[in-house]
């Protein structure tokens, strides 16, 4: 499996968005999207969502958003969580 790690802590708006759905349609099924982000990126989700993606959005203790979105339906993204 491979990770896309995509930090898009220091990006201002709306490049985290833009960016994120380009890393969304280069993605293939053996892979997935790791964002890094200072806040949950709804629209994001929903896009990846409407497109058949699995995601999974958790903010750590130190308040940093992390976002996992895969392509894989048999891909379980609660055990790539601490990856």
């Amino acid at each position: 499996m491979k990770r896309i790690v995509f930090d898009a802590r220091e990006l201002e708006h709306p490049q985290p968005l833009e960016e994120g759905v380009r890393h969304l349609a280069e993605m293939d099924h053996e892979s997935y999207l790791h964002m890094i982000h200072r806040k949950n990126p709804v629209p994001l989700l929903q896009i990846a969502q409407k497109q058949g993606c699995q995601t999974l959005s958790y903010e750590d203790a130190d308040g940093i958003w992390h976002i996992l979105i895969t392509k894989n339906p048999t891909i379980d993204l609660q055990e790539l969580r601490d990856v």
